[in-house]
């Protein structure tokens, strides 16, 4: 692990400006990057600290703020700011935190990934099919998003890990991503937690579960460093 620092980042997107949450190494010199899609509650303190943990594994990291300033621990409201978000915003939104990442002096342009949770994972499997450069996806749970046609497009690998016990994004739906990551000849690894629910990832949430958790970050790290520096 490497000491880190983080700050506010505002950047271009949307033919306007977007802010997210960066956090990265101190150490100088050029470092491989990772942007880091938030969940359907916003970018709040959870996502920030996946951010700095991925910083101090070497990487700049990059949460964009979907959401622009809104934050919930409420489901009910955190399904409408979901519902309200549109899909091709978020794609922009993303596109330009790569593109800011690309900018940096200490960021190899060439070295982009995305990982995400559950909206988030999602949107981080779409990112990886609509934008060329980002070489590296690692959706958690990530909930149905895009046309699964478009895994063609995919620049690079592929970890997905989800749960078994999970209501939102099943079963049949990770066999639909495998069969058409597999059909596409998309280097790619799918890992279901058979016990885990939904979020077991998230360590603020009920579904937490430890030591699937800790699995999962260990096959993240690898998957990361695997693609970004291998």
């Amino acid at each position: 692990m490497v000491a880190t620092t983080s700050e506010a980042l505002e950047f271009k997107a949307n033919g306007g400006t977007a802010t997210g949450y960066l956090a990265r190494p101190v150490e100088g010199g050029r470092h491989p990057a990772v942007v880091v899609i938030q969940e359907w509650w916003g970018l709040n303190d959870n996502i920030r600290d996946i951010a700095n943990r991925i910083a101090a594994e070497g990487y700049v990291a990059l949460a964009p703020d979907l959401y622009h300033g809104n934050v919930t621990a409420e489901p009910d409201e955190a399904q409408k700011l979901m519902m309200a978000l549109q899909q091709d915003k978020a794609v922009v939104d993303m596109n330009g935190a790569v593109s800011a990442l690309q900018a940096r002096d200490d960021v190899e342009a060439a070295k982009i990934g995305v990982t995400g949770f559950c909206l988030g994972g999602g949107l981080a499997l779409l990112l990886a099919m609509k934008n060329p450069a980002v070489t590296a996806a690692a959706p958690f749970y990530g909930v149905p998003m895009g046309d699964l046609a478009e895994v063609s497009n995919i620049q690079g690998g592929v970890l997905g890990l989800y749960a078994g016990q999970d209501g939102f994004v099943t079963g049949d739906y990770v066999e639909q991503v495998r069969s058409a990551l597999a059909g596409a000849g998309v280097s790619h690894e799918i890992h279901t937690y058979a016990e885990a629910d939904h979020a077991f990832f998230n360590d603020t949430s009920e579904a937490y579960k430890a030591d699937d958790a800790g699995d999962a970050w260990e096959r993240l790290k690898q998957f990361l460093a695997l693609q970004l520096r291998g």
